[in-house]
């Protein structure tokens, strides 16, 4: 998941920002374990989570160096706010709540990332799990997943990081088993 062009979507600085955890820095690649501690470890510091300024009407996010080179996000997510169905453009990653619940709907299944615009998924491939304050999960290279706040009540902040950095997202419609690829966003689309 990464920050959309989701007219809700709002950056909560006026451009990428800097921040990054003390923690040592990583001289290679940074595995799907790496990525996760680094969320975890950011998402446990309180000051950081406490400088993400929140908004009532949309996601607010601060763009983080993560390790060996990864980007990492905090984002702040209002009730009833999520991603739609995407994927990462081929990196790997994490994410790691820091308060509220995070709900994830993902495919147990790899799909092909090119020439098509429709397919239908079969049975049992549909996985979903909530992601806690203080809880987390890495991921692969082909994840394909939604996640959002359910709660009517109250914001979910969670640090995402991603190796390499996300050169794409492939955003997704869903209608029972078929998935359609909707549009593709560039790095500049979000940042």
């Amino acid at each position: 998941m990464s920050p959309s062009t989701n007219p809700s979507a709002r950056p909560s600085t006026p451009g990428p920002t800097s921040l990054a955890p003390p923690g040592p820095p990583s001289a290679s690649v940074p595995t799907e374990a790496d990525l996760l501690d680094f969320a975890r470890r950011t998402a446990a510091d309180s000051s950081l989570v406490a400088s993400l300024p929140l908004d009532p009407e949309g996601r607010t996010w601060i763009r983080l160096d993560g390790p060996g080179g990864s980007e990492a996000w905090l984002i702040g997510w209002p009730p009833g706010t999520g991603t739609g169905w995407h994927d990462h453009g081929g990196s790997h990653g994490a994410f790691a709540t820091a308060s509220g619940t995070l709900k994830e709907d993902s495919l147990a299944a790899r799909l092909p990332t090119e020439g098509w615009k429709t397919l239908e998924l079969a049975e049992d491939v549909d996985r979903s799990r909530s992601v806690e304050a203080g809880k987390g999960r890495a991921f692969g290279p082909h994840h394909v997943h939604e996640v959002r706040n359910e709660s009517t009540i109250e914001h979910t902040i969670s640090v995402h990081a991603y190796y390499p950095p996300l050169p794409l997202i492939r955003r997704y419609s869903r209608t029972g088993a078929v998935l359609r690829l909707e549009h593709v966003e560039r790095p500049e689309d979000w940042q």
